[in-house]
């Protein structure tokens, strides 16, 4: 099971807070998974699809429970993915134009509602269900293992910018991307993304995500630090190659007796010690020496070694 279907199906089992939560849920899936169709004056008839059985479920309880309406379930198999849809239809019947009413799809004139009905989000544990809804929906969340993405597809700009003020009211910064004939609501933080579920109540799913992070964050710091580690032995190694190629060429010119007591001691500790870092070989001189001394011997050979090329 993917990620988003977790959160999915958690998402379906939330309780709603107050009396009208389950109205914001419904109202937005229909808004958003949901096919209207007009056979005449106050003759409707509703088509909602969903790949999840969870929200299938949903769907058809809050459909009976909220307005009594009748409902027919389709399964469909897809010869493509191999897996289930499931058509929820609510045909013509007198319950159902005062429904779409109710959840914000129609307006009192008869024609659609392109944005969130304030009504349906006056408070705050509403706005939260409008979202999980829009979530159950259409949602996308990408494995926590992986980059951070989540976005929710919908078909209309106000529908959009709705969503981004809804979670703007908790301070979860979203934004909009135009996507053909549709507008994608997305957040790429992953601090952006727990906020969400934590706010639509996917509180195991904000958990396992917080877990992956965490994982996440110490494997980037484990490799940052190998890498890091890497990166100096490589530069020590490269230095040390350097300093040994100028010490046979001042060896070679010079001869080791002649050069200062200084010298002759850095040299037998770098032949020796080819992989040691400069602080390394000051601590095993006698005495020992800092690593600015030690470098002081390195340039003295390196400069010695510059004029003899």
């Amino acid at each position: 099971m993917s990620f988003t279907a977790e959160v999915k199906d958690e998402l379906a089992r939330v309780p709603a807070v107050c009396s009208h939560c389950d109205k914001a849920v419904l109202a937005a899936l229909v808004r958003i998974e949901g096919t209207l169709f007009v056979s005449g004056k106050n003759r409707y008839r509703v088509e909602i699809a969903t790949d999840a059985p969870s929200v299938a479920r949903q769907v058809i309880k809050l459909l009976h429970e909220l307005y009594q309406l009748k409902t027919n379930l389709t399964v469909r198999r897809s010869v493509l993915h191999k897996t289930p849809n499931y058509l929820i239809e609510a045909p013509a019947q007198p319950n159902l134009a005062p429904a779409l009413l109710d959840m914000g799809v129609l307006s009192p004139e008869g024609g659609l509602v392109l944005g969130i009905s304030d009504q349906l989000v006056a408070k705050d544990c509403c706005a939260a269900a409008y979202l999980r809804g829009a979530f159950l929906g259409s949602g996308f969340v990408s494995d926590p293992r992986g980059d951070f993405h989540f976005e929710t597809i919908v078909e209309s700009e106000e529908l959009a910018e709705g969503l981004v003020g809804l979670m703007a009211r908790k301070n979860i910064k979203a934004r909009i991307m135009q996507r053909r004939n549709s507008y994608m609501v997305y957040l790429k933080s992953g601090s952006a993304i727990l906020e969400f579920l934590a706010l639509v109540g996917a509180h195991q799913s904000a958990l396992a995500m917080e877990n992956a992070r965490v994982i996440k964050s110490v494997r980037n710091d484990v490799n940052r630090q190998t890498n890091a580690e890497i990166a100096n032995q490589a530069k020590t190694s490269r230095a040390s190659i350097d300093q040994i190629r100028a010490i046979r060429m001042v060896l070679e010119a010079h001869g080791m007796e002649n050069l200062p007591p200084a010298l002759q001691d850095f040299i037998k500790l770098r032949v020796r010690y080819p992989d040691a870092t400069l602080k390394e070989l000051g601590e095993l001189a006698n005495p020992p020496l800092s690593k600015s001394a030690v470098y002081h011997r390195v340039r003295r050979i390196e400069q010695m070694a510059k004029e003899l090329g």
